[in-house]
């Protein structure tokens, strides 16, 4: 007999302000129970000691959370100067300690070095994986491991403020670039040493900031749901972002009525003017229903890659 899920059936994204000091796991874990989704995924990590923006998709749309894994980021920074630590944030331990003696002009030099593209040694205290297991775990033990330079793109590095020993950037950037890692290497350019001692994240993509809400907003949402007699949902599915706009940035493709069932089963189809070489967003009839992603195949077809799991009689 087939296991029955937990939970509803709610597909959707939630733009949560993850609050300091809390994993992203647990973070993910206190909305997907608020919601009771039966599935819910997170879009990336963030440091416990990191605030911010952290898309949570419920359902259907964990099938595209990669598509957000992969989208720029935008972050607030706040460096402290003068002190190096071993994870290069303020959890870790100070491991060198050295004056302030770096002009303005040094400054901005430094700063302009780690525009566009460049390639970034990820740090040990980090996620990334070497022979099965994360770096930071390696890094407890006191091991030093061999980690390759990746390319990364800084496609925006402004600077907000100095203010005695603590720096202000704010930092836009491509998928897989470690902030942590930049405020290291600046203290190090500028002969000080540097650290993280607030990281906030105000991007994901194109989403809007104003739309992010915290554990304690939703948590007050629900309660007040129950003290009117409502189930949590009743205020709380209104904050979802359509499951879609985790690929809005796609070209979109528009299947005709008549082969949304063909395509819906798995099929490839003819369809006009489908770009090549890149992934669209399949929408289904006048009606433009979301349907999931899909690529052009090497017999010119739109062929499904990722498909919402619903009937049409349903939609």
């Amino acid at each position: 007999m087939a296991r029955r899920s937990k939970g509803r059936n709610i597909d959707g994204i939630v733009l949560l302000d993850k609050p300091t000091g809390m994993s992203s796991n647990h973070a993910l874990q206190r909305v997907k129970r608020l919601f009771n989704a039966s599935k819910a995924g997170h879009t990336g990590a963030l440091d416990p000691l990191a605030t911010g923006m952290l898309p949570v998709c419920l359902g259907e749309a964990t099938k595209f959370s990669s598509h957000l894994l992969d989208a720029d980021k935008r972050y607030l920074v706040t460096a402290k100067l003068g002190e190096r630590t071993d994870t290069s944030d303020s959890d870790g331990e100070v491991i060198s300690t050295r004056p302030l003696n770096f002009t303005r002009e040094a400054l901005d030099a430094a700063l302009d070095h780690f525009r566009g593209d460049t390639l970034q040694v990820p740090s040990m205290y980090s996620a990334l994986k070497y022979q099965g297991q994360p770096l930071y775990k390696y890094a407890r033990e006191g091991k030093e491991v061999p980690r390759e330079a990746r390319p990364i793109t800084v496609f925006e590095l402004n600077f907000i403020s100095l203010e005695g020993d603590e720096l202000t950037l704010d930092i836009h950037c491509s998928k897989g670039t470690y902030i942590r890692t930049i405020i290291d290497d600046l203290g190090e350019m500028l002969g000080c040493g540097a650290h993280v001692i607030m990281l906030r994240r105000t991007g994901v993509a194109g989403y809007p900031f104003e739309r992010i809400i915290t554990i304690e907003a939703l948590e007050a949402l629900a309660a007040k749901a129950l003290q009117e007699g409502l189930e949590p949902q009743h205020y709380l599915d209104p904050l979802l972002l359509p499951m879609d706009t985790a690929v809005g940035d796609l070209p979109e493709v528009n299947v005709p009525d008549a082969m949304c069932g063909y395509l819906m089963n798995g099929n490839p189809v003819r369809v006009a003017d489908v770009p090549a070489d890149t992934l669209v967003r399949i929408t289904l009839g006048e009606a433009r229903l979301f349907a999931g992603i899909g690529q052009l195949n090497q017999d010119g077809l739109l062929a499904p890659k990722r498909l919402v799991v619903f009937t049409l009689d349903e939609a």
